[in-house]
This record gives C-alpha cells, sequence and structure tokens, in this order.
C-alpha cells in the first residue's frame, strides 16, 4: 500500500510527529494525542470530498500516516460545501460546529502549508464553495454559468 501511494514520490516536508506539533500549535491542543485525533478525523472528512490527481497530489504531500488517512476513505457521492463539511464532521465526532470549524482550520493550515500554493489552488478548484476559508485562504467568487 505505501509503494502504491508513493508510486511518484515527492520531498515530504515533514514527518508526522512535526506535522501534529504544527497542527497542535495551530489549534492551540493541550496535547499531542489531541491533535492526531483532530488530524484523523479532519483528513478523514476531507478525504471523502476530493477526488482524481488532486487527491493523489495532495496525499503526496503529507506525511504517510497523514496521507493513509487522506487516501483510505471513500469519495462521497456529492461533494459537500465547506459548512456542509464543517456540520458532518461535528456530527461525526460530536462537537460543535464551532469545534469543527476550529478543528478543521487547524488541520488544513498545516496542510495548505504542505500542499503549496499550486496544489492548494487545484484542490479549492475542485471543491464545491466554502473550502478555501477552511484552508485559510481567501474565497474568490467562482464565475456564474450563463443561463
Amino acid at each position: 500500500m505505501h509503494d502504491r501511494l508513493r508510486a511518484h514520490p515527492t520531498a515530504v516536508a515533514m514527518t508526522f510527529d512535526q506535522m501534529l506539533e504544527r497542527v497542535r500549535d495551530e489549534g492551540a491542543y493541550p496535547t499531542v494525542e489531541r491533535a492526531e485525533e483532530v488530524v484523523h478525523a479532519v483528513l478523514g472528512a476531507l478525504g471523502r470530498q476530493i477526488r482524481g490527481g488532486e487527491r493523489v497530489d495532495l496525499a503526496q504531500c503529507l506525511p504517510v500516516e497523514a496521507a493513509l488517512t487522506l487516501s483510505g476513505q471513500v469519495p462521497a457521492g456529492e461533494p459537500l460545501t465547506g459548512w456542509n463539511f464543517v456540520a458532518d464532521l461535528a456530527t461525526r465526532t460530536g462537537t460543535t460546529a464551532a469545534t469543527a470549524r476550529w478543528d478543521t482550520g487547524a488541520v488544513l493550515a498545516v496542510v495548505a502549508r504542505l500542499a503549496g500554493p499550486d496544489l492548494l489552488d487545484r484542490v479549492i478548484r475542485r471543491l464545491p464553495d466554502g473550502y478555501a476559508l477552511l484552508f485559510g485562504q481567501a474565497e474568490l467568487r467562482r464565475p456564474r454559468a450563463a443561463a
């Protein structure tokens, strides 16, 4: 499984332990264990939303443990908007929407740094509205199709 995930290996910018420390800092979590729970919950939820080449490329930017959580999910039939993503995460984790939003921001800020601007733009373009803000980016309006 690891070989398939790293078919086109890239230099991962940090180890999983380093990622957890960054998320712990970003989210002001009291322990690394809490940060790890949040990382797995958010990346699992994101793995249900993202598809195709962006999913593979994003997984390759992450430490193996995080990549396996992201890529181990079956994509949802219909992707959720950013707000619905947070609401779904809150339901799945038994937290409030505010806590789920906080957790999402803490994890996706670190993921955004690992992905870099080009891949992050591709990922955000492929997702429904509302994800740019979750990744700590400006949410620009998408052009509407002519009626």
